[in-house]
């Protein structure tokens, strides 16, 4: 049994080893950042929604910073142009944009949960992950004209919406993501290619996004496909 008379006799010498020990497991766990088992880059062009609806294959740019989650705060970061065509650009994964003087990657990703998590995409990257922005596209394929749908969005933290350079819905402030958070008013999808963009802004800590589209009867849609242009361009 170890008692605090035990302990007290327990050379300083094995003490000061045991704390080495731990502090250097501890830099080697950080040393490597290991990608979020959710994410992973994607080998394939086009994909299918989740059971759910869910948007699960996009395009997100490295992180830009930012600062601010109030409306006026995330409004002026995302109109501010950080590259050219930032609201028209259709990109492709291991497009370079340069931002600030820095040079700045596209990476095309998949998720295997119904959410983005962009905590685990910035670490594993070793980019920074508080007071940011994240640009993501991703482009849904519809098979026919889809009228009276909704976009439907949650994020951590603030973010905003586009759909076919449309904007269609913010929210803003220190947020956890929750399913179907923000709903856009009603709009129609194309037949064909219809872009979808956001803006995440995060403050600290946690970040990620979920986004799906609510059909006429208020159901997960799920007849479409996305793509996120070519891999390995």
């Amino acid at each position: 049994m170890i008692t605090l008379r035990n302990i007290q006799k327990i050379p300083a010498l094995v003490i000061l080893a045991g704390l080495s020990f731990l502090a250097m497991s501890a830099v080697a766990g950080c040393a490597g950042n290991s990608p979020e088992p959710s994410l992973k880059g994607t080998a394939s062009t086009e994909k299918a929604p989740n059971a759910d609806g869910f948007v699960q294959h996009w395009l997100i740019l490295e992180p830009i910073s930012a600062n601010g989650l109030t409306d006026s705060a995330v409004q002026t970061a995302v109109k501010r142009e950080y590259f050219p065509n930032q609201f028209t650009v259709i990109p492709h994964d291991g497009d370079k944009v340069t931002v600030n003087g820095r040079e700045l990657t596209w990476h095309a990703v998949d998720t295997n949960e119904y959410n983005v998590n962009l905590y685990y995409f910035a670490y594993g990257l070793g980019k920074q992950t508080s007071n940011v922005l994240f640009w993501a596209v991703t482009i849904m394929n519809c098979p026919q004209e889809m009228p009276g749908v909704r976009l439907a969005i949650g994020s951590n933290a603030a973010s905003v919406w586009w759909v076919n350079d449309k904007e269609v819905i913010g929210i803003y402030g220190d947020r956890q993501t929750v399913i179907d958070d923000g709903v856009s008013k009603r709009l129609t999808l194309k037949k064909g290619p219809n872009v979808v963009r956001c803006a995440i802004v995060n403050g600290g800590g946690a970040t990620d996004f979920c986004a799906r589209f609510l059909g006429a009867d208020d159901k997960p849609l799920k007849r479409f496909t996305v793509r996120v242009g070519d891999a390995g361009k």
